[in-house]
């Protein structure tokens, strides 16, 4: 039966660990479009993410996938010009989007430095776009998927420990600005965006994230530690490797999912 509690899927290395999740995803997004539903994907920013993205773009079942009923949305980005690889949209473009046959119209940037005057102004634009794809119960696309990469301190997309933007509620989409982690200026998804998708799947790696990952798993505030709040409605998945788990108490594992 689905189920939101939290499972922790282990692999023993970086590499499994990237070629596991996009087989899992390729899977999934492809018996999904072949029964005629739409899919929403929720990409995040992060090196791991990255990987996980390159391993999609170069895996050999890339194309079984009906990638014209496929979204991808964008849970952050960095405010800063379109052409400037710090984006997480062009991470993606390089490392997956270039590389499938999915319709232009089904891929929803955040705008750019270079495109609007200011990040409030690109997130008021996409909380718009998001809207336009929502319906009667939500202000946005339910993701069927969201990927979201975890800091070192716990933070998921651009919703960082101890700051007003992890407390948002009434939005879809914040500004957010002096940024804990450069560049300063991004524009994230909030909370009630992220947890309304079906499922959650977070990916961490290496022993600096343990920490994350064990107050993720013990419950710890969203407030301090948003990737403790992160949910899905039916799944949420924390896929690691061993090294990242190593330190976390074994009552807290659970890799048999």
């Amino acid at each position: 039966m689905p189920t939101a509690e939290k499972r922790v899927v282990i692999s023993p290395d970086v590499d499994t660990l990237t070629d596991s999740i996009a087989s899992r995803f390729l899977n999934r997004v492809s018996t999904w479009g072949a029964d005629g539903r739409t899919v929403n994907v929720g990409l995040a920013g992060g090196g791991i993410i990255g990987d996980v993205l390159e391993r999609l773009g170069s895996h050999p079942e890339r194309d079984s996938v009906d990638w014209s009923r496929v979204h991808f949305w964008w849970v952050d980005e960095r405010f800063v010009p379109r052409d400037s690889d710090d984006r997480n949209e062009a991470v993606a473009r390089r490392a997956f989007l270039d590389a499938i046959a999915v319709p232009a119209e089904n891929v929803h940037p955040i705008a750019a430095s270079d495109e609007v005057s200011d990040a409030e102004t690109a997130a008021t634009a996409y909380a718009a776009e998001l809207a336009a794809a929502g319906s009667d119960e939500t202000a946005w696309p339910v993701f069927d998927i969201c990927f979201l990469g975890v800091g070192p301190d716990g933070h998921i997309a651009s919703l960082f420990p101890d700051r007003g933007e992890i407390r948002i509620t009434d939005s879809a989409v914040s500004a957010v600005h002096d940024s804990p982690k450069p560049p300063s200026d991004r524009v994230t998804l909030t909370r009630p965006v992220i947890n309304a998708s079906k499922r959650v799947w977070m990916v961490l790696a290496g022993p600096d994230k343990s920490a994350a990952l064990g107050l993720a798993l013990a419950g710890a505030s969203y407030h301090s530690v948003p990737a403790a709040g992160a949910k899905g409605t039916r799944r949420t998945i924390l896929f690691t490797d061993e090294a990242t788990a190593a330190q976390v108490p074994p009552e807290l594992i659970d890799d048999q999912y």
